[in-house]
Protein backbone atom coordinates (compact mmCIF):
# COMPACT_ATOMS: atom_id res chain seq x y z
CA UNK A 1 0.00 0.00 0.00
CA UNK A 2 1.14 3.53 -0.70
CA UNK A 3 2.00 6.15 1.89
CA UNK A 4 -0.40 9.01 2.24
CA UNK A 5 0.61 12.38 0.86
CA UNK A 6 -1.02 14.52 3.55
CA UNK A 7 -3.53 14.68 6.38
CA UNK A 8 -7.14 14.20 5.38
CA UNK A 9 -9.73 16.84 6.31
CA UNK A 10 -12.01 15.70 9.16
CA UNK A 11 -15.01 14.79 6.97
CA UNK A 12 -12.89 12.74 4.57
CA UNK A 13 -11.14 11.04 7.48
CA UNK A 14 -14.51 10.10 9.00
CA UNK A 15 -15.52 8.49 5.69
CA UNK A 16 -12.16 6.75 5.39
CA UNK A 17 -12.51 5.36 8.92
CA UNK A 18 -15.91 3.97 7.93
CA UNK A 19 -14.40 2.40 4.79
CA UNK A 20 -11.71 0.77 6.95
CA UNK A 21 -14.39 -0.58 9.29
CA UNK A 22 -16.23 -2.34 6.45
CA UNK A 23 -15.49 -5.67 4.84
CA UNK A 24 -13.88 -4.69 1.52
CA UNK A 25 -15.07 -3.81 -0.97
CA UNK A 26 -17.73 -1.72 0.79
CA UNK A 27 -20.95 -0.35 -0.64
CA UNK A 28 -22.13 3.20 -0.03
CA UNK A 29 -24.88 1.75 2.18
CA UNK A 30 -22.32 -0.19 4.28
CA UNK A 31 -20.29 2.98 4.80
CA UNK A 32 -23.42 5.02 5.56
CA UNK A 33 -24.53 2.60 8.30
CA UNK A 34 -21.24 3.13 10.14
CA UNK A 35 -21.31 6.91 9.68
CA UNK A 36 -24.87 7.26 11.00
CA UNK A 37 -23.63 6.81 14.59
CA UNK A 38 -20.96 9.51 14.50
CA UNK A 39 -21.09 11.54 11.28
CA UNK A 40 -24.50 11.33 9.60
CA UNK A 41 -24.49 12.92 6.16
CA UNK A 42 -26.61 13.17 3.05
CA UNK A 43 -26.03 10.44 0.43
CA UNK A 44 -24.80 13.02 -2.08
CA UNK A 45 -22.27 14.37 0.43
CA UNK A 46 -21.00 10.86 1.11
CA UNK A 47 -20.62 10.18 -2.62
CA UNK A 48 -18.74 13.47 -3.07
CA UNK A 49 -16.35 12.60 -0.25
CA UNK A 50 -15.80 9.08 -1.63
CA UNK A 51 -14.99 10.61 -5.03
CA UNK A 52 -12.47 12.96 -3.40
CA UNK A 53 -10.88 10.03 -1.57
CA UNK A 54 -10.60 8.20 -4.89
CA UNK A 55 -8.98 11.22 -6.55
CA UNK A 56 -6.46 11.40 -3.69
CA UNK A 57 -5.61 7.69 -4.05
CA UNK A 58 -7.15 6.52 -0.79
CA UNK A 59 -9.92 4.35 -2.28
CA UNK A 60 -10.57 2.59 -5.54
CA UNK A 61 -14.08 2.79 -6.97
CA UNK A 62 -15.29 -0.47 -8.50
CA UNK A 63 -18.36 0.12 -10.65
CA UNK A 64 -21.03 -2.60 -10.53
CA UNK A 65 -23.78 -1.56 -12.92
CA UNK A 66 -25.36 1.56 -11.49
CA UNK A 67 -23.82 1.07 -8.07
CA UNK A 68 -20.23 1.08 -6.87
CA UNK A 69 -18.05 -0.56 -4.28
CA UNK A 70 -15.14 1.09 -2.50
CA UNK A 71 -11.83 -0.60 -1.79
CA UNK A 72 -9.29 1.05 0.54
CA UNK A 73 -5.91 1.59 -1.12
CA UNK A 74 -4.29 2.96 2.06
CA UNK A 75 -4.50 0.92 5.26
CA UNK A 76 -5.47 2.49 8.58
CA UNK A 77 -2.09 1.49 9.99
CA UNK A 78 -0.17 3.07 7.09
CA UNK A 79 -2.16 6.31 7.44
CA UNK A 80 -1.64 6.41 11.20
CA UNK A 81 2.10 5.75 10.84
CA UNK A 82 2.47 8.52 8.24
CA UNK A 83 0.50 11.01 10.32
CA UNK A 84 2.49 10.11 13.45
CA UNK A 85 5.79 10.69 11.62
CA UNK A 86 4.48 13.98 10.30
CA UNK A 87 3.37 15.06 13.78
CA UNK A 88 6.74 14.29 15.34
CA UNK A 89 8.56 16.12 12.54
CA UNK A 90 6.37 19.21 12.18
CA UNK A 91 4.93 19.77 15.64
CA UNK A 92 7.73 18.37 17.79
CA UNK A 93 10.60 19.43 15.54
CA UNK A 94 11.68 15.80 15.18
CA UNK A 95 12.35 15.57 18.91
CA UNK A 96 11.26 12.29 20.50
CA UNK A 97 11.61 13.73 24.03
CA UNK A 98 9.26 16.59 23.04
CA UNK A 99 6.83 14.05 21.58
CA UNK A 100 6.98 11.90 24.73
CA UNK A 101 6.41 14.96 26.94
CA UNK A 102 3.42 16.01 24.82
CA UNK A 103 2.02 12.49 25.03
CA UNK A 104 2.39 12.48 28.81
CA UNK A 105 0.72 15.91 29.03
CA UNK A 106 -2.11 14.89 26.67
CA UNK A 107 -4.43 13.67 29.37
CA UNK A 108 -3.66 9.96 29.03
CA UNK A 109 -4.39 8.11 32.24
CA UNK A 110 -1.62 6.51 34.30
CA UNK A 111 -2.97 3.14 33.16
CA UNK A 112 -2.73 4.13 29.48
CA UNK A 113 0.82 5.42 29.95
CA UNK A 114 1.75 2.20 31.78
CA UNK A 115 0.27 0.18 28.90
CA UNK A 116 2.32 2.22 26.41
CA UNK A 117 5.46 1.70 28.48
CA UNK A 118 4.80 -2.05 28.59
CA UNK A 119 4.27 -2.20 24.82
CA UNK A 120 7.55 -0.36 24.26
CA UNK A 121 9.45 -2.60 26.68
CA UNK A 122 8.09 -5.77 25.04
CA UNK A 123 8.95 -4.44 21.61
CA UNK A 124 5.30 -4.88 20.62
CA UNK A 125 5.18 -1.56 18.79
Amino acid sequence: MQTTPRRLPDAELAVMQAVWACEPPASRADIDVILQNTHPMAPTTLLTLLTRLSEKGFVQIQKEGRSARYLPLVSRQDYLAQQSRSFVQTVCGGSLPAFAAALCDSGLSKEELAELRELLERGAL
